[in-house]
C-alpha cells in the first residue's frame, strides 16, 4: 500500500513470469501454463501478482472441495 497524505492506495504489482515464479516457488514455464489454464492475462510480458495468486488459491480450493 502507498500512503499519500491520509489516503491509502493499493497498487497492482505486475511482475514478469520469472519474478512471479521466484515469489510463488514455481518455474517460469509453470507460471505461464497456470496463467493460461486459469485465464490470468499476461500483458506486455507482465502478470498481476495479486490476480495470479488469488486465482491459484481459488483453483486449489475448488480442487480440494471436488475431492471431498
Amino acid at each position: 500500500m502507498v500512503k499519500l497524505g491520509e489516503e491509502q492506495h493499493t497498487m497492482a504489482i505486475h511482475l514478469t513470469p520469472t519474478e512471479l515464479g521466484r515469489e510463488a516457488g514455481m518455474h517460469r514455464r509453470e507460471v505461464i501454463a497456470k496463467c493460461m489454464e486459469l485465464g490470468v492475462p499476461i500483458f506486455q510480458g507482465r502478470i498481476d501478482k495479486t490476480l495470479f495468486l488469488s486465482s491459484l488459491k481459488q483453483a486449489k480450493q475448488a480442487t480440494t472441495l471436488a475431492k471431498a
